[in-house]
């Protein structure tokens, strides 16, 4: 479980969230909704370590370790994962040597005394990957997502999800940049990674990937705080009344 309990964050003394308090429990999915500028995308970041957050909280743990003591790596070797609204580029990394890494970084966290699987035995691991998402093995050769599309961006962070298992899944409006049948394809793929040993928690402020992943829960965020806190039946009000 991820247990926020009154959690206050600012940038550059600009007050993003006011007290926000949060439970996110394995095995359910979550959904954040509220309009631009109303701090859902500030709660990603903070939770998966941003170094320009300042913040006061009565606590914050990850399966009832204090998250405020992990550093980015720790958190996410503790089973965290931030897909980004913007997927960075980054020059110099090939796509194929960064997955192998944070594989093998995944595989040492269950067994200290694991030896790194050689690009020869992962590239060969993660054809099975490539063929399910429908991604060219020349990609692999590829800088990391430099040049990627927006869809291909995003298939590549499914990629990682499916590497590693990280049990909390962040979705930063993964919607955004997505045509109607690019959308349609990774709505489906989270849906099929949705299981009993993760909890997707979706950031947004469309409905329509709502259609494919069932969510239990629904936080609603306004003027930086928790105003609603619903099933997923609240969802409908708001897409017949609005968010007023």
């Amino acid at each position: 479980m991820i247990k926020i309990d009154n959690l206050k964050v600012w940038v550059w003394e600009k007050e993003i969230l006011k007290w926000i308090s949060l439970n996110f429990e394995l095995w359910k999915n979550y959904c954040l909704l509220w309009k631009n500028w109303s701090g859902k995308s500030t709660l990603s970041s903070f939770l998966m370590w941003h170094p320009n957050y300042n913040y006061i909280s009565w606590s914050v743990s990850l399966d009832w370790k204090d998250l405020l003591s992990l550093n980015a790596e720790e958190r996410s070797k503790a089973g965290l994962f931030l897909s980004f609204q913007n997927v960075p580029e980054i020059q110099g990394i090939k796509l194929s040597e960064f997955l192998r890494i944070i594989y093998n970084i995944s595989l040492k966290n269950i067994n200290p005394e694991q030896k790194d699987i050689s690009p020869f035995i992962f590239k060969r691991h993660i054809s099975k990957y490539l063929t399910e998402l429908h991604i060219n093995e020349g990609f692999l050769d590829r800088d990391l997502n430099v040049g990627f599309s927006w869809w291909e961006k995003r298939k590549i962070e499914i990629l990682q999800m499916k590497l590693i298992g990280p049990k909390y899944i962040i979705l930063d409006e993964i919607d955004s940049g997505l045509d109607l049948d690019a959308f349609r394809a990774v709505a489906s793929m989270l849906k099929n990674l949705s299981s009993e040993k993760n909890s997707l928690i979706i950031i947004t402020h469309y409905f329509k990937i709502l259609e494919y992943i069932d969510v239990d829960k629904v936080y609603v965020l306004r003027d930086w705080l928790v105003e609603r806190e619903w099933g997923k039946e609240l969802i409908e009000k708001i897409i017949e009344a609005g968010f007023e």
